[in-house]
């Protein structure tokens, strides 16, 4: 029998000393930023970012994952960088995504699109809310939570003919479901983007007009991912439709792959922070189990069906699965809280990626890392 302890963290009430743990979140820092295998660097005026090995671009995920993991860390130094080149090579200023920030860049800063994806604009806002919360705010562009705000005020409010030619364009939530989608232009979504426990925090920090719509947002997120994640299989698309249906398209986005990866991880979260949600905590709950008996290198379709393809970020996908355990714990299922165990377990036991895929890989791995060790804050 494991016993609950609420005030350990969750890797502490699977068996595991306070300073082991303490190392290994030491240790992801040095990785990520600092040794051998990091992917971080910085550009001949000191600005910061870090690259995606695998397609040698910088992209606004990871530049706001990084942003996340700075303040989380305390390293006010690395995230003015990060935030520094951000505002300098990502921003649009003008255009039909003007107050946007462009998904891709090349590393020496120049454009390789002109479009944005709503997760990097959503985990940037949440960034700056939780500098601003931890370090108080700067002026100019580091005036964090005011830059936040502004974020958030284009994200909600694009298209609204009545505000000016400035908000023309589309919104990144869809006005009516509140829910976040693909790209502004689509009307359909990534399970992945949906972070209710972000929206709770938008929902005290963004303009006041907007607060209400943040608190929905939060609710609509979660009642769209029990929809999106199969009651059986626990398993979810890449990409979805608004009422949770797989969205098909080119590539296969419609199985279980790589962004979709982080839902569990999402949903472990947002039980962290903000309690669990009984029939979430019963989806990741079957998602643990039906990978304890299936080939975990295989993709597979939402319903179970193995897809003749492979895993190719086998390290994120442990990760994130085991920062599910934190929803998990809570389910009624008989073998959910030992099934958590186990990816507690499985996820301690394998080390952070090398090679030219780590990029992806080692961030959903310090998330993980982060949040089973108690230290993924969302206050101080």
């Amino acid at each position: 029998m494991i016993e609950w302890n609420a005030d350990a963290s969750l890797l502490e009430r699977c068996g595991y000393g306070r300073e082991a743990i303490d190392r290994r979140v030491a240790q992801v820092w040095y990785e990520i930023f600092e040794g051998p295998n990091r992917f971080y660097w910085e550009n001949e005026t000191g600005l910061g970012y870090v690259m995606d090995t695998g397609n040698h671009d910088v992209r606004t995920e990871g530049m706001s994952y990084a942003m996340m993991l700075a303040v989380q860390y305390d390293r006010r130094d690395v995230f003015d960088k990060l935030w520094g080149w951000v505002m300098r090579y990502m921003y649009m200023p003008q255009g039909h995504h003007a107050h946007y920030f462009a998904w891709s860049v090349r590393p020496d800063g120049v454009p390789n699109a002109d479009g944005p994806a709503p997760d990097g604009e959503e985990y940037f806002a949440m960034a700056l809310f939780l500098a601003s919360r931890r370090w108080g705010d700067g002026s100019g562009v580091f005036a964090y939570a005011a830059q936040a705000r502004e974020i958030l005020r284009y994200c909600v409010h694009k298209g609204e003919s009545d505000r000016g030619a400035d908000f023309a364009g589309e919104p990144m939530w869809n006005p009516d479901n509140k829910l976040i989608k693909f790209i502004p232009e689509t009307e359909w979504t990534d399970p992945s983007y949906h972070l209710p426990h972000f929206y709770e925090v938008f929902a005290e920090e963004a303009d006041e007009e907007d607060r209400a719509f943040w608190k929905a947002a939060a609710r609509a997120s979660r009642d769209y991912l029990v929809k999106a994640c199969d009651g059986r299989t626990g398993l979810n698309p890449e990409y979805s439709n608004y009422d949770g249906s797989p969205h098909v398209c080119e590539r296969g986005h419609w199985n279980f792959y790589s962004d979709a990866y982080r839902t569990a991880g999402n949903i472990g979260l947002d039980a962290m922070w903000r309690g669990p949600v009984p029939a979430l905590s019963d989806r990741v709950a079957a998602l643990q189990r039906f990978f304890l008996t299936h080939d975990r290198t295989s993709v597979y379709a939402v319903d179970g069906t193995a897809v003749d393809e492979t895993v190719l970020h086998p390290v994120g996908f442990i990760a994130a699965t085991a920062e599910g355990s934190l929803a998990s714990w809570h389910s009624d299922m008989p073998d959910a809280r030992e099934n958590a165990r186990i990816w507690v377990d499985m996820f301690w036991n394998i080390p952070m990626r090398v090679g030219s895929r780590r990029y992806y890989d080692n961030f959903l791995y310090a998330f993980a890392m982060l949040a089973l060790s108690g230290e993924y804050r969302h206050a101080w």
